[in-house]
């Protein structure tokens, strides 16, 4: 049975890309990244790309891909183009599908519709969570936004440095099941990426 995973954050920043990688890695699905906002000779695709080493991977071309590293529905804006999550169609796959977000579960992408709209109720969100002073509320948020969509958090990713007192309460609050974490490593490349695939290929089972 093949699963669309649906990667937003708490935030911006807090490595989705590398989550996005490594799940990509681990299940040898299919990548897509629907709006892309900014560094586009240097894309969120394109860094993924870089880091998944399988021959079964297909990357898919972003929905929108705007110039301005801007929320984007600004970014749009500046394009003069209008977002609107019926034009962005999940790609046709057999496979295993991994969606990365942009920035966190509601930013806009339009004055009428945000991240959360490209989520469809059968998705498996992973939401992945970085700690910093603040991040438990960013967290248990972004689960209660969901909720109130109807949509369920498939798993927590912790990123970055450990911080064992913020990931139990947030364990214990949310009820989300915890996935793992990923440390906050010197440098990612493919063996990195491929190891960390190997240790969490069980977890999305």
């Amino acid at each position: 049975m093949e699963h669309t995973y649906f990667v937003t954050g708490i935030g911006t920043e807090v490595g989705k890309t590398i989550v996005s990688a490594i799940l990509t890695e681990a299940l040898e699905a299919d990548y897509w990244k629907p709006i892309q906002a900014g560094d586009l000779d240097n894309s969120d695709s394109h860094k993924v790309e870089r880091l998944v080493s399988n021959k079964k991977t297909v990357f898919h071309k972003n929905s929108f891909a705007l110039k301005t590293p801007m929320s984007p529905h600004a970014a749009a804006e500046i394009d003069g183009v209008k977002i609107t999550s019926k034009k962005i169609k999940p790609p046709k796959t057999k496979n295993n599908l991994v969606i990365e977000g942009a920035g966190g579960l509601l930013v806009p992408i339009s004055d009428k519709e945000t991240i959360a709209d490209l989520i469809q109720p059968e998705d498996r969100i992973i939401l992945v969570s970085r700690h910093y002073l603040g991040s438990i509320n960013h967290t248990l948020l972004t689960i209660e936004a969901l909720k109130a969509r109807g949509l369920n958090c498939f798993g927590i990713i912790f990123s970055g440095e450990e911080n064992k007192s913020t990931e139990t309460i947030i364990e214990k609050m949310s009820g989300v099941p915890i996935l793992g974490r990923i440390e906050q490593e010197p440098y990612f490349d493919q063996n990195v990426v491929k190891e960390y695939a190997e240790i969490f290929k069980e977890k999305l089972k």
